[in-house]
């Protein structure tokens, strides 16, 4: 859930509606499909959330057709991240060939079984999270996992994805607020909280690490077994950024006790560059809060712009995780903020996730 593009939300489900075939292919894609032997495969479309990419399915030959003409940028770092991945001893699903002038790739088909189903057919939960922080532990403890061209997570970056939440969520819950004066003081603000974070490249942050990115290969060895999907908008940043995807998710909660429990699992296994427990903890506080507060903003931009209102069920949830994570990194500043300038910005917002309120009339991400 990135400000470029929606996220890939049920990629390996089929659609309902019958297979295209060829039919559907541009002329481009047909070419491309012969030229890799498969003149005559049997294509089923897959459904995607909200992106322009499109997905076929060539069952008989345990591969996807991606067909991506709109994200020239994303598509070249999606071959080269794929190739990347599976070199440190994850699994990416591998690239079998590729026509970046025209955005089409045939990849590895990883199958149905996303954590999200995975998790609504009875599977252990604790069990696929620790597996899934357990690939993360090995991606930060690798030394290489820095060496690819991927774009910096730097502060200009965090302050501008933080703007969402002043130029969508404040605006909705406080119509006649001093926008510009908002905007300016939050976004100073958190240049301070989040001073700390700069030029902190510690690893490739996946960016959108969560269930229904994540796949189950039972038949792979170790960390391998957990199969990764869109991380072409990954960057090199902070740690605790992917766990905080994966532990505060935005669109379901976790068991009790759960997050704590993977949490420590993860300060036990961490490299021990990250420092103490208390570092490792308060910056996982730190980048939740920047990035619940983001999310917020992009949820009513969803709505707003593009009518998904389904995203307003996820916000009471969202705003309590913001609120939790600005007291667990000690935010107060920012926190007095909120309070002062957007009275009952929780309230406010849960209530327009609850249906109290009409969103459906002005002006994903």
């Amino acid at each position: 859930m990135h400000g470029s593009r929606d996220s890939q939300k049920g990629l390996h489900d089929p659609m309902n509606a019958t297979s295209h075939g060829m039919a559907a292919l541009a002329p481009t894609a047909t070419r491309f499909l012969a030229r890799h032997g498969h003149a005559h495969a049997r294509l089923e479309p897959l459904a995607s959330d909200a992106s322009p990419r499109r997905y076929f399915r060539l069952p008989e030959a345990g591969l996807l057709l991606m067909e991506d003409r709109d994200d020239p940028i994303g598509f070249a770092a999606y071959l080269r991240l794929s190739h990347h991945l599976n070199a440190l001893g994850l699994s990416a699903p591998v690239v079998h060939g590729a026509d970046p002038d025209h955005g089409l790739a045939l990849v590895e088909d990883f199958g149905h079984r996303t954590y999200t189903t995975c998790l609504s057919t009875g599977e252990d939960e604790r069990t696929l999270y620790a597996l899934a922080v357990d690939a993360l532990l090995h991606l930060h403890r690798h030394t290489g996992a820095t060496q690819v061209s991927q774009p910096v997570y730097d502060m200009t970056t965090l302050l501008d994805e933080l703007d969402i939440f002043s130029d969508w969520y404040a605006p909705a819950i406080a119509p006649d607020m001093d926008h510009p004066t908002f905007a300016r003081q939050f976004r100073t603000l958190w240049a301070q909280a989040l001073a700390p974070m700069a030029r902190q490249v510690e690893t490739l942050v996946l960016r959108d690490f969560h269930v229904d990115n994540l796949m189950l290969l039972p038949q792979r060895k170790g960390v391998a077994r957990c199969g990764l999907l869109d991380f072409q908008d990954a960057v090199l940043g902070p740690c605790e950024y992917d766990l905080v995807s994966l532990l505060q998710d935005a669109r379901r909660d976790l068991a009790p006790g759960l997050e704590e429990r993977m949490l420590a699992r993860y300060i036990n296994g961490a490299p021990a560059r990250l420092g103490d427990a208390t570092a490792i903890r308060h910056r996982y506080a730190l980048l939740g809060a920047q990035r619940h507060a983001r999310i917020a903003g992009v949820f009513l931009r969803l709505n707003r712009l593009h009518g998904k209102s389904r995203y307003l069920t996820y916000l009471p949830r969202v705003l309590g995780q913001l609120e939790s994570s600005l007291a667990g990194a000690g935010l107060t500043d920012i926190t007095n903020f909120l309070n002062t300038h957007l009275p009952g910005w929780q309230a406010k917002g849960t209530a327009l996730g609850d249906g109290s309120h009409d969103t459906q009339g002005a002006p994903h991400d």
